[in-house]
């Protein structure tokens, strides 16, 4: 049991943690002194919701145990009877009893294959087709991240060109004599040469080298040096001095892309704690219909037997519509066994889709057993802890906050996009200019500089457009505030939900049992007394089949609150977000290659001491894992063969 003390620090540690978490996600979008007062209701709004959701919890950080009555002590029922009840209904009443399979789908004798809920879970882990699509999300949100940081990096431009000019010219006159020549004939070969960066402050930044070869060839004009090379190495700078002006609107997509990626990962973990707890239900719905049946085969056994004795006193006292109102009830019976066996098979491909084994294709005849029983044992929870814990680790909580981190960045980027366009460009080019490139390169020694320095101005008249673009974001960022708080407000309820649906059905369990307990003593008791004192009459063989319907509505009870038990510890864990750590499966998201990757999801195998992981290789043991927030009570031993799922 967790100490008070320690669950009490650790709610101050947790709430103080993430109070500062949102604070920071929200905290992005404050740099304007206009909006303070509503960033700081923001804020608050977000913090509070935390805070007040924790207020009550926090009152009474102590764990508690789940209990219950014993309630077959009520019945003051001696240690032999009890005995005998056990034998006549119950759980252990069905061992060695061959289940009643019906024919498959191919008119053949129904296949079996017994598996462990271990490797139920494990199988699904590894194969369920839904994780294996979630799994490749964050591979390609992580290849978007690298193309928006990659439009950061230096590019390299070469362009080369070649041009023949041959011109007419006009020719000028001075005192009636014709000056210049006739035309303009010339070969050149321009080759451009740069780097060019985009700058994290909204800029750009270019560095170039621009040769020229030119030879001239025009008839009567002599130039120097010909043929010529003129280099120019040029140096230029753009920088927005107001829109788009720094690291908030450059790195704006990078930032979204990597809380795309890490709501991929989120999203991934969400799905495969949806697939164990799915495959776990599934597990459990598995066990009640083999349960079922095995109680309905019984009563309808129980039901024939006594239609039979009915039957024999047809020349006594029973009338042909007694033994026709007996002999539809056994009928009835018969059909209910039917609809038991379908709902076996069911369950059994229900399984077998999460499951996604190829040894145990949806398409096979073969009916999955289970191997595994369902656990009663106590739990000790704390309300405030769970809650907390729930906070901490439910995907759905952390994408939530990253959604209020997208709008934050994206209403930053309405904000800059709200300024007058104000751009700089600064341009430096040093000249030469020789007959061949090797004296060109020598002499580019800064004599011959140039300068260039530009301001450019825009602004749209009126604004209206980035005047609305910035109201939608803050309407966005307010509505991802909201939806953050509803999140809370959700998981807080299902975790309350899994917390009374979990002690409920614990306490469900004995009442059930104690049902079953006194259903079997009844028609104990009407047997005893049909064999030693009373005799076969009709009329306490009609009472006979109503306390055998009894009794088998009794044992169903009983098991649908065993596994209702069973299907709430499983919920609480996903409702706490600490259904993987339940069940041993350690999460990892690494940078895979580009085919045949796959998560690293290990399952430990507690009959190996050792984990399993994708690919059947083992790995040194770990210590075994405990969900929080509902941990087995002191003195509680599961059974030894209790599968991973549920050794709590």
């Amino acid at each position: 049991m967790t100490p008070p003390k320690r669950v009490e620090r650790r709610l101050l540690v947790g709430v103080g943690l993430m109070s500062a978490a949102l604070v920071l996600s929200l905290s992005a979008g404050c740099e304007s002194p206009l909006r303070a007062s509503s960033e700081r209701d923001l804020k608050r709004s977000v913090v509070e919701s935390v805070q007040r959701e924790l207020a009550e919890a926090k009152l009474h950080p102590e764990a508690r145990e789940t209990t219950r009555d014993v309630g077959v002590s009520r019945l003051d029922l001696k240690p032999e009877v009890l005995k005998t009840l056990d034998e006549m209904a119950g759980p252990m009443s069905y061992g060695g009893r061959e289940l009643p399979l019906p024919e498959d789908l191919t008119a053949h004798t129904a296949r079996t294959v017994t598996v462990s809920l271990e490797h139920s879970i494990r199988s699904a882990v590894d194969r369920n087709l839904q994780v294996q699509f979630a799994r490749l999300a964050p591979a390609v949100s992580g290849a978007q991240l690298v193309v928006a940081e990659a439009a950061f990096d230096w590019t390299f431009f070469s362009n080369l060109e070649y041009s023949n000019v041959d011109e007419p010219r006009s020719r000028q006159s001075t005192s009636g004599i014709l000056t210049g020549v006739t035309s303009d004939q010339r070969q050149g070969v321009t080759s451009t040469t740069g780097l060019r960066k985009p700058l994290e402050t909204g800029g750009s930044f270019q560095v170039q080298q621009e040769l020229i070869y030119t030879d001239v060839s025009t008839p009567g004009l002599s130039v120097s040096p010909d043929p010529s090379t003129q280099l120019g190495v040029t140096l230029q700078l753009d920088q927005p001095l107001l829109r788009n002006f720094g690291s908030d609107v450059a790195l704006a997509q990078v930032r979204l892309n990597r809380n795309a990626e890490r709501e991929s990962v989120s999203r991934l973990k969400r799905d495969l704690i949806t697939t164990v707890t799915d495959t776990e239900r599934a597990y459990w719905q598995l066990v009640q219909s083999k349960r079922d049946l095995e109680i309905l085969k019984r009563l309808l056994e129980r039901g024939v037997e006594v239609r039979d004795q009915l039957a024999q006193r047809r020349t006594l006292d029973a009338t042909p519509a007694q033994i026709a109102d007996a002999t539809a009830r056994v009928e009835r019976r018969r059909a209910d066994l039917l609809r038991g066996q379908t709902a076996l098979r069911r369950a059994s491909d229900r399984l077998k889709s999460l499951m996604n084994d190829p040894d145990l294709p949806v398409g096979g005849e073969v009916i999955i057993l289970p191997a595994d029983s369902a656990l009663d044992a106590p739990v000790t929870y704390s309300l405030a802890d769970s809650i907390l814990t729930a906070i901490e680790k439910r995907p759905e909580v952390q994408q939530a906050i990253l959604s209020i981190d997208d709008t934050s960045i994206r209403q930053r980027v309405a904000e800059q996009n709200r300024l007058p366009q104000l751009d700089m460009r600064l341009q430096t080019r040093f000249l030469s200019l020789e007959e061949n490139a090797g004296d060109a390169y020598e002499n580019l020694d800064g004599s011959f500089v140039d300068y260039l320095v530009g301001m450019f101005f825009e602004q749209q008249i009126g604004n209206r457009a980035p005047e609305a673009e910035l109201r939608r974001r803050r309407l966005e960022r307010m509505q991802a505030s909201i939806s953050y708080q509803n999140t809370v407000q959700q998981v807080v309820l299902e975790v309350k939900n899994a917390l009374d649906n979990m002690s409920t059905n614990y306490k469900l369990i004995e009442q059930t049992r104690t049902s079953r307990y006194a259903a079997s003593e009844v028609l104990r008791a009407l047997l005893v007394e049909k064999e030693t004192i009373r005799g076969y009459t009709v009329e306490r063989l009609d009472l006979e089949l109503n306390r055998q319907e009894s009794l088998a509505n009794a044992e169903r009870e009983e098991v649908a609150a065993l596994i209702d038990y069973n299907v709430a510890l499983a919920e609480l864990a996903s409702a706490t977000g600490t259904a993987l750590e339940r069940n041993r499966i350690e999460f990892k998201v690494e940078d895979p290659p580009m085919e045949g990757w796959r998560i690293p999801l290990l399952v430990k195998d507690p009959r190996k001491g050792g984990e399993v992981g994708s690919t059947g290789g083992e790995l040194p043991p770990t210590p075994a894992a405990s969900p929080t927030g509902a941990e087995p009570a002191p003195g509680s031993t599961p059974p030894a063969d209790a599968p991973a799922s549920t050794d709590g």
